[in-house]
């Protein structure tokens, strides 16, 4: 494994080759094992909580939806898929220039100022009164936020070893489980609680509270998220080469090698030409269109006789199980280093969990085994991630890979949210069979990445 990047450069160079061949790092020793607790404890912690808010200001839309927006703004069944398609314009446009900027630039001050800029403009939600002007509330909501997930995932690759990084995605990947639960009670209560204050419907109080709320950890961020190790205050001199040491070790076979620097465009055209990128770009395109799923659980559930308040209540429970699966697959691809097994293994949830909400008619069923496909989709996610970041080598032109996967993954959004339209209620036969085929193809996807470049993050670490 290579660290993205330009801190790479840095931290080679706070090593000589003596110091590397000497064996100045001992893999597994107590310090280093206390380093990466005190490392989980100061990097993990923050990211998480900002991550809770990016996901709901993200799919916030579905809850305002159901709470009255789609009365308010008289949107049709296509436009509510407009709405939710718009922002993956904006956010693939702009997802590569995202990571050439922070790989010149320091993320304790990248990311948090992206954060405060698409919690204002949640706040600014509260003058949208049309169609138009939530699709372009989205649209440049989604330009904003396209740089904070690739560069959370090129941060962590940053600071942990190719076979530490699986449960850390995975907990990482459950503040979005624990926003999507959470946010059908907050979502609840606020509808509810703030409809008609100060002369304001409660769908544009929850844009508001929730963009404050970014506001505020936003700036909280600028003081708590760190840099690079090589750069860090809060770890002493012995830590920092530590922390930096055991990373080259890691990935000496491609450190050594490292380029110079290069340009951008020169690592944009190394990038498009590496087959890994198409392969992966590929496989997490159908993986991410499946979970557009979330934007549409309050109508599921309403299609399943739940109404009112008790709709956005009863999507708690669907995210809670995600989360308690997704930990325990991250945690098993770790220790067995067999990421893409699990992988596959989640797909198979997926799959057999979603045939059975097609072809069954009682409603109990049909949401106990949403709640397991929807587990086996948010396992595999952040399995996904976890090994793609492990598989691309040299600074710049890895940015840039694991930026283009991102953005044209998150581009099936456009595509993903047209599977379930208001008049294939309540069976909903369309999308739980569209999800159940790319589910499936993601899982042989998966396979045969596996058979053709293997695992050799997760190897140069055994």
């Amino acid at each position: 494994m290579s660290l993205p990047i330009t801190d790479m450069k840095d931290n080679v160079e706070h090593l000589d080759q003596s110091s590397l061949n000497d064996a100045a790092f001992t893999p597994g020793s107590v310090e280093e094992k206390r380093l990466v607790r005190k490392i989980d404890r100061r990097v993990l912690p923050i990211l998480w909580v900002m991550y809770i808010l990016n996901y709901l200001d993200r799919t916030n839309i579905g809850n305002a939806k159901t709470g009255g927006m789609q009365a308010d703004l008289k949107l049709s069944s296509s436009d509510y898929s407009l709405v939710l398609s718009i922002f993956f314009v904006g956010y693939l446009l702009n997802e590569v220039p995202c990571n050439m900027i922070l790989s010149r630039t320091r993320p304790s001050l990248f990311l948090p100022t992206i954060m405060f800029c698409w919690g204002a403009m949640s706040i600014g939600a509260k003058g949208v009164n049309s169609l138009g002007g939530m699709v372009a509330f989205r649209f440049f909501l989604g330009i904003i936020e396209a740089g904070f997930f690739p560069g959370v995932m090129l941060l962590l690759s940053c600071w942990y070893k190719p076979a530490e990084l699986s449960k850390r995605v995975a907990f990482f990947y459950t503040a979005s489980l624990m926003s999507g639960a959470f946010g059908g009670l907050l979502a609840g209560g606020i509808i509810t609680g703030l409809e008609g204050v100060a002369g304001t419907r409660g769908w544009k109080w929850l844009f508001i509270i929730e963009g404050l709320a970014t506001v505020v950890v936003a700036c909280a961020a600028y003081f708590i998220l760190p840099d690079y190790p090589s750069t860090t205050r809060w770890l002493s001199e012995d830590e920092r080469r530590l922390a930096v040491d055991r990373l080259v070790v890691a990935s000496l076979e491609t450190a050594v090698a490292e380029e110079a620097d290069i340009s951008h465009m020169q690592a944009f055209k190394l990038a498009v030409k590496n087959p890994r990128t198409w392969a992966f770009l590929i496989t997490y395109n159908m993986l991410n269109s499946v979970g557009t799923i979330s934007y549409f659980f309050p109508t599921l559930m309403t299609s399943l006789g739940y109404t009112g308040q008790k709709s956005q209540f009863m999507t708690v429970p669907i995210y809670a199980v995600a989360l308690v699966i997704a930990l325990a697959v991250g945690f098993s691809a770790d220790k067995t280093r067999q990421k893409a097994y699990h992988g596959i293994g989640a797909c198979l949830l997926g799959v057999v969990s979603f045939v059975i909400c097609a072809t069954v008619s009682n409603n109990a069923v049909r949401y106990t085994f949403i709640c397991f496909g929807g587990a086996g989709i948010w396992s595999c996610i952040p399995i996904l991630l976890s090994w793609l970041v492990t598989m691309f080598e040299g600074r710049e032109s890895r940015a840039i890979s694991i930026a283009l996967i991102n953005g044209f993954g998150n581009l099936s959004s456009v595509y993903g949210s047209f599977f379930w339209p208001s008049d294939q209620a309540p069976q909903y036969h369309m999308g739980f069979a569209i999800t159940t085929a790319l589910l499936g193809a993601t899982g042989v996807a998966i396979g045969l990445i596996k058979y053709f470049y293997g695992d050799r993050g997760v190897q140069k670490t055994n």
